[in-house]
């Protein structure tokens, strides 16, 4: 909402504006239904003493023209800003997909993946309204380990060979009490979509590189249960333990350029 205060030296500015074309707008909201405003109240009255009041119904942005002639005080005119979406390609040279899980029960192994793709139509006047989405690489992860990197490409895990990509796409956008945002999706691997919510830091402001292209980046943490998405594989060890752990903590670094 945008307020601009109309002086009673904008009023008398006002009045010598070229009386044919404010005829002409009259007329032409005339023509529709609802355009122009019944005098009603301590505003209209004074319209009543000489002056004229219409609305414009066209678009999204709805103007109260008042012109007064002798009126005192001053007079708010409001306008509603249309929202201005943008979009921003995630650059995969920049961008990273990191998960932990449990090992043997006594510690962390990390892992990530690259060839991250996807997009952001970013809403910069209310950002709970924009969307986001991200594909990766199955075949991409990478723990430093390449028997065990060997293993979670195959059936036992991934199966990236029937299932190609792990995917996401937002559903739902609000703010935290915290300022973060929760951004609530669908994430899909090796065939399984489940609703799964990031806490999300960011976006960023923009900022343009040596090369010239605007860029904003953020980060995203979420954990999940990998038995919910089909990844059920695991060992019993002689103390009685297990060799993966079920749940793993996922985390995003992401980085978009302005398209």
């Amino acid at each position: 909402m945008v307020l601009a205060r109309i002086t009673p030296e904008g009023l008398r500015l006002l009045a010598r504006l070229d009386r044919p074309v404010l005829e002409a707008h009259r007329k032409q909201l005339a023509s529709r239904p609802g355009a122009i405003a019944k005098a009603d109240g301590p505003v209209a009255g004074g319209a009543r003493r000489g002056g004229l009041i219409f609305v414009s119904i066209f678009g999204v942005t709805t103007i109260v023209l008042t012109h007064l002639i002798g009126m005192k005080g001053d007079i708010t005119m409001n306008t509603t800003v249309a929202p201005q979406v943008t979009t921003w390609n995630i650059d995969p040279a920049h961008s990273v997909a990191e998960f932990k899980v449990k090992h043997m029960m006594i510690s962390n192994v990390k892992g990530r993946f690259s060839g991250i793709k996807g997009s952001l139509r970013l809403d910069d006047t209310d950002v709970t309204q924009s969307h986001v989405e991200a594909s990766i690489d199955a075949a991409s992860v990478n723990t430093h380990e390449p028997q065990r990197d060997a293993h979670l490409k195959s059936a036992d895990f991934f199966d990236v060979e029937t299932f190609p990509t792990l995917s996401f796409a937002s559903r739902r956008i609000t703010r935290k009490s915290d300022g973060e945002l929760e951004v609530t999706g669908d994430l899909t691997i090796r065939g399984v979509t489940r609703s799964v919510a990031f806490t999300v830091d960011g976006p960023s402001a923009p900022a343009k590189d040596p090369w010239g292209y605007t860029r904003v980046g953020l980060a995203a943490t979420t954990k999940i249960n990998r038995k919910d998405f089909g990844l059920t594989w695991n060992a019993t060890l002689e103390t009685g333990g297990i060799l993966v752990g079920d749940d793993v903590t996922v985390s995003l670094e992401l980085q978009f350029v302005k398209a």
